[in-house]
């Protein structure tokens, strides 16, 4: 397995992968700003940034070449939980493999031609547990997991906790300080964005209702229905492009 870790051709592919998740956020980002300006109605979510690639010219190229490098970050990450280089944060290891995969798995989806939705499949598996005894319990206790989630990308924005990583395989002062500036802001927005989805998932089981579950979409669209909501997802939209372009700066930094 250390020897998988360390093969160079792995290691390239999932720097790609990097790369691919700062374009997802800067679509996501893009089409948030959309919304809130009224001048686009996307669903600001993995698979609506999937769709405006597949729609791109030679978008289905694309999406082959992110499938790879996102099965190549996620097959990274797996490995450094198994070889025991990630003992520090073992389970978040172990769940960012699981989600790279999930995300490879989709975007395999799209470069095949078909499409899917996360608002849809979001309310189908929230109706599907609800349906189950106790499953109101279950889809709440989900949400206070995505709340926590939520909370976390918080506090590594305001802390700047993610810098000793970013940090790691860079030489001294080579991270500027706008890419930690693009980080602290773009874990901010996250940490905004999946609080408010996981407020919503705990309401969807106390209500016995799938629709309020709909996804990141959903959450979005939310913060745009308050009070200002439009300035509010605008600023958060921003945010999640920021964090794009810090993903795509991990490419170049992060040890691997």
């Amino acid at each position: 397995m250390n020897k998988i870790a360390d093969h160079p051709a792995l290691t390239m592919l999932a720097r790609g992968g990097f790369i691919v998740l700062g374009i997802v956020h800067i679509l996501i980002g893009w089409i948030a700003v959309q919304i809130a300006t009224g001048s686009g109605g996307g669903e600001a979510s993995n698979t609506g940034a999937l769709a405006a690639v597949a729609e791109a010219p030679g978008g289905q190229i694309l999406l082959w070449a992110a499938v790879f490098c996102l099965a190549a970050l996620g097959l990274w990450r797996l490995s450094q939980v198994v070889t025991g280089r990630d003992l520090k944060e073992k389970g978040k290891g172990a769940v960012l493999a699981v989600v790279y995969l999930s995300l490879a798995f989709t975007t395999a989806t799209f470069a095949r031609g078909e499409s899917t939705s996360d608002s849809e499949t979001a309310t189908d598996v929230t109706a599907t547990v609800l349906a189950q005894p106790w499953g109101d319990i279950a889809v709440m206790i989900a949400g206070l997991v995505v709340v926590g989630v939520g909370l976390y990308n918080l506090k590594t924005g305001a802390t700047k906790g993610f810098r000793e990583e970013l940090e790691a395989g860079a030489e001294a002062g080579q991270v500027g300080s706008a890419i930690v500036l693009a980080g602290m802001v773009g874990y901010i927005a996250r940490g905004i964005a999946f609080s408010v989805l996981g407020g919503l998932i705990i309401w969807a089981g106390w209500a016995n209702d799938p629709e309020q579950a709909a996804g990141l979409d959903a959450a979005l669209r939310t913060l745009g229905e308050q009070p200002a909501g439009s300035i509010l997802l605008i600023i958060i939209g921003v945010g999640l492009a920021l964090y794009g372009l810090y993903s795509i700066a991990r490419a170049r930094y992060v040890r691997m």
